[in-house]
């Protein structure tokens, strides 16, 4: 058996838990504070799956047309966000979400981001 180490990873908005990492899958534990949010981001390889534990969320996500679609989100409520589709989440109260995902954490191009860290658009 092994024991599996967690880490704490300090974020603007927050902080997440990586609690599990192999070489196909991980999972984070994210602590995002009220009115705080992440990145207007999207994946090229990544897939990830949330569950909004606690608080309230609005969560941006692109629809199967392209269109960004506004989505509140309460406790219990769960949402597949395949790779190259764009997100964010604003925390509404301060969030609790379970994220499972595939393993590819450095994946990530921001278009928009409260704190300065934008990454190069889509070609």
């Amino acid at each position: 058996m092994t024991v599996q180490v967690l880490r704490k990873i300090d974020k603007p908005w927050g902080f997440e838990l990586l609690w599990a990492r192999t070489d196909t899958y991980a999972a984070k534990v994210l602590h995002i504070a009220k009115g705080h949010r992440l990145s207007l981001q999207y994946h090229e390889r990544k897939h990830e799956t949330i569950l909004l534990h606690a608080g309230r969320m609005l969560l941006t996500l692109e629809d199967d047309q392209g269109t960004l679609r506004e989505l509140y989100v309460g406790p219990g409520e769960a949402y597949h966000i395949p790779a190259g589709r764009q997100h964010r989440m604003t925390a509404l109260e301060d969030c609790e979400v379970f994220e499972v995902s595939t393993s590819e954490l450095d994946d990530v191009v921001r278009l928009d981001d409260a704190y300065g860290r934008v990454s190069a658009p889509r070609t």
